[in-house]
């Protein structure tokens, strides 16, 4: 699965999701809901790009 970087260099790992703001581990980008932002910087999906 590909991984996303947010700018501030964060990076979105489909294998390890986040857990800890409801994303669970195995959830595909295109899964996590379009309210998630960066758990670093609180950025939202769209100032993420493939890694």
């Amino acid at each position: 699965m590909e991984k996303y970087i947010c700018m501030c260099g964060y990076i979105y790992d489909p294998e390890l999701g986040d857990p800890d703001n409801g994303v669970e581990p195995g959830t595909p980008w295109e899964e996590v809901p379009d309210s998630w932002v960066c758990p670093i910087c609180g950025l939202g999906k769209e100032s993420f790009s493939e890694e």
